[in-house]
C-alpha cells in the first residue's frame, strides 16, 4: 500500500470522519447486505411461489423468471446513471433514496396478490437497489485514506460474497416457519435500521465540480443497457440467441451503447470519460469482473438444480452447502491486499481466477453420489479464488479514476459485473438446456406430442411430467441427462474463467516495491485529483 512521504498530506479525510470510518463501513455493509441477499434469497422460494394460493401465487415458469428478471433489468439498466447522479447530488442522498425505495418495494412485494404485482414490485426493488449498490463503494472511497482503501474494499467484497451465500440459508429458514412473503418483509426492519444509522454516521460527499449534466449520454446509457440486458434475459428464456425477439434487442442495445461511446468521445462534458478504458489496468480489471461473474453466475444457476433436483437436498440444506464459499470470502477477501503486496495484483488475481476455473471444472466430474465433503471443498476453493479477485480488481478500477468520480467508477464496476452475470446465466443456461434436450429426447418416445414438448424443456419439467403420469422410469434418465448437460456447461464455465486468468496475467501490474494496490496512472491535466473533503 502507498507509503506516506514528507511531500504528501498527512490526512485528506476530515478527522471527525476518519474516527468513525469503520462504523461507516459497517453501515455500508448493512445496506449492501440486503440488496445482494435479496437476489439470492428469491431463488429458494420459486417453488413455493409457483404453488397455488393460499400457499403461493400459482406463478407460471415464465412469471417466476420475470419476478427475478424484472429486478435485474431495472437494476442493471440504471446502475451507471444512478452512480452519476450520486456524484452530482450526493452519495448519502443516493443511498437514503435507494434504501427507502427498496424497503417500500420489499413491503409491497411481500403482500403481492398476483404474479403480476410481484413482478412490478420487484422492479421497484431493482430501482432502489440501483441507487444503493454504487453509492456504498463511492462513500467508502471518500471516508478512507488511500492507503486503507484496499483493506476496506476487501471487507466490502467479502460482504458481497457473504450475502450471496447466506441468502439461500435465510430463505430456507424463513420458508420453513413463515409464508413466502416473509423473504421480502424481512428487508423492512433492516432498511429502517440502516436508514437510522446512515443519517447518524455517514457523511455526505459529491463531485465538487460536476459541470453540465450529460443528459443525452445518460439516456443513451440507460436505453442501451436495458435493451442489451433484456435481450440477454430473453435469450436465456428461449435457450436461443438467434430468434428475432432475442437478436433484435441485443443488436439494438449494442448499437445504442456504441453510439453512447462515440458521443462521449466527442462531448466536452461526458458522463463517462471513455479514455479511461485506454488504461490497460482499468480495462483488464473491468474485463476480469465481467468474466468471473459470467462463469460464476452460470454455474450457480445450474448448481441449485443439481443440489435440489438431482441430489434431493432441501433449499436450506443447499444453502448450508454454500457456507464454505461464504467463509472463504470472509476470511480471505480482507487479507487479499497482503498477498497483493507480496506477489503483485497480476499473479494474485490470475491465481484466483485459476482457482475459480478449477472449482467450476470440478462440476464436470460430479455425479449423483459425489461425497458431500467434495462439494464443500470445491465451494471453499471457489470462495478463496473469488476473495483474491474481487478486492484487487475493484481497487484497480476505483483508484484509476479520480476520487470525485467515485460514483461513476463504482457504477462501472457493478454494471460490468451485473451484465456479465446476466450473460452467464443466459448463455450457459442455454448450453445446459440445449444439451439436456438432446439427451432426454430419446427417452420421451411414446408420450403425447404436447406432453413430450413440455417434458423436454428442463429437468424440473421432466420430473413434473413423470410425477403427474406416474412414469417413474423417466426419473433416472432425466437425472443422467441433466448431469451430462451440467458437465458440458461446467467445462464452458471453467474455460471462461481461464480466459479471465490470461487477461489479468497479461494486463494487470506485477508487484511494486511501495504498493500492494495496482498503481494509479498519472492524473491527466483535465482530471486533476481533488482534495478530499
Amino acid at each position: 500500500m502507498p507509503v506516506s512521504t514528507p511531500s504528501s498530506p498527512a490526512r485528506s479525510v476530515p478527522e471527525a470522519v476518519h474516527r468513525r470510518r469503520w462504523a461507516v463501513l459497517g453501515v455500508l455493509m448493512l445496506s449492501l447486505l440486503i440488496v445482494v441477499l435479496d437476489n439470492s434469497i428469491l431463488n429458494v422460494a420459486v417453488k413455493t411461489i409457483s404453488t397455488p394460493a393460499p400457499t403461493g401465487l400459482g406463478a407460471t415458469q415464465s412469471e417466476l423468471e420475470w419476478a427475478i428478471n424484472s429486478y435485474t433489468l431495472v437494476f442493471a439498466g440504471l446502475l451507471f446513471a444512478s452512480g452519476l447522479l450520486g456524484d452530482r447530488l450526493g452519495r448519502k442522498r443516493s443511498l437514503l433514496f435507494g434504501l427507502v425505495v427498496f424497503g417500500t418495494g420489499s413491503a409491497l412485494a411481500a403482500f403481492s396478490g398476483s404474479p403480476g404485482e410481484l413482478i412490478t414490485f420487484r422492479a421497484v426493488m431493482g430501482l432502489g437497489g440501483a441507487f444503493v449498490m454504487p453509492a456504498t463503494l463511492a462513500v467508502l472511497m471518500n471516508v478512507f485514506e488511500r492507503d486503507e482503501q484496499p483493506k476496506a474494499i476487501g471487507i466490502w467484497a467479502g460482504g458481497v460474497g457473504l450475502a450471496i451465500a447466506i441468502g439461500p440459508i435465510t430463505g430456507g429458514v424463513l420458508l420453513e416457519h413463515f409464508w413466502w412473503g416473509s423473504i421480502f418483509l424481512v428487508n423492512v426492519p433492516v432498511v429502517l435500521l440502516a436508514l437510522g444509522l446512515m443519517i447518524w454516521l455517514v457523511p455526505e460527499s459529491r463531485d465538487p465540480a460536476p459541470g453540465r449534466i450529460d443528459l443525452a449520454g445518460v439516456l443513451l446509457s440507460v436505453l442501451g443497457l436495458v435493451l442489451l440486458v433484456y435481450g440477454i434475459i430473453r435469450g436465456g428464456e428461449q435457450a436461443s440467441f438467434t430468434e428475432a425477439g432475442v437478436l433484435l434487442p441485443v443488436l439494438a442495445g449494442l448499437a445504442v451503447l456504441t453510439a453512447f461511446v462515440l458521443y462521449e468521445k466527442r462531448s466536452d462534458h461526458p458522463a463517462l470519460d471513455v479514455s479511461y478504458f485506454r488504461e490497460p489496468v482499468f480495462s483488464a480489471a473491468v474485463a476480469a469482473i465481467a468474466l468471473v461473474f459470467f462463469a460464476l453466475m452460470g454455474v450457480t444457476f445450474f448448481s441449485a438444480f443439481y443440489l435440489q433436483s438431482v441430489r434431493g437436498y432441501s433449499a436450506l440444506d443447499s444453502g448450508l452447502l454454500l457456507l464454505p464459499l461464504a467463509l472463504a470470502q470472509m476470511v480471505f477477501a480482507p487479507r487479499a491486499r497482503l498477498a497483493v503486496e507480496r506477489f503483485g495484483a497480476r499473479w494474485v488475481c490470475a491465481t484466483g481466477l485459476a482457482a475459480v476455473a478449477l472449482g467450476l471444472g470440478a462440476f464436470a466430474f460430479f455425479d449423483a453420489d459425489t461425497p458431500v465433503w467434495v462439494l464443500a471443498l470445491v465451494f471453499l476453493v471457489q470462495g478463496a479464488g473469488m476473495a483474491h479477485i474481487m478486492p484487487p480488481v475493484t481497487v484497480a478500477i476505483m483508484q484509476t479514476l479520480p476520487r470525485e468520480k467515485a460514483g461513476s467508477g463504482s457504477a462501472i464496476n457493478n454494471t460490468f459485473r451485473q451484465v456479465g452475470g446476466a450473460l452467464g446465466v443466459a448463455v450457459l443456461g442455454s448450453v445446459l438446456s440445449s444439451v439436456y434436450r438432446g439427451e432426454i429426447e430419446s427417452h420421451l418416445d411414446g408420450l403425447p406430442p404436447a406432453v413430450r414438448t413440455t417434458a423436454g424443456e428442463s429437468l424440473e419439467a421432466t420430473l413434473a411430467v413423470a410425477e403427474k403420469l406416474g412414469a417413474d422410469s423417466l426419473v433416472a434418465p432425466a437425472h443422467q441427462a441433466f448431469l451430462d448437460a451440467m458437465h458440458v456447461t461446467a467445462w464452458a464455465s471453467a474455460g471462461i474463467a481461464a480466459v479471465g486468468a490470461v487477461v489479468v496475467a497479461v494486463f494487470l501490474p506485477g508487484r511494486t516495491p511501495a504498493s500492494g494496490a495496482p498503481p494509479r496512472p498519472a492524473s491527466r491535466p483535465d482530471h486533476p485529483e481533488p482534495a478530499r473533503r
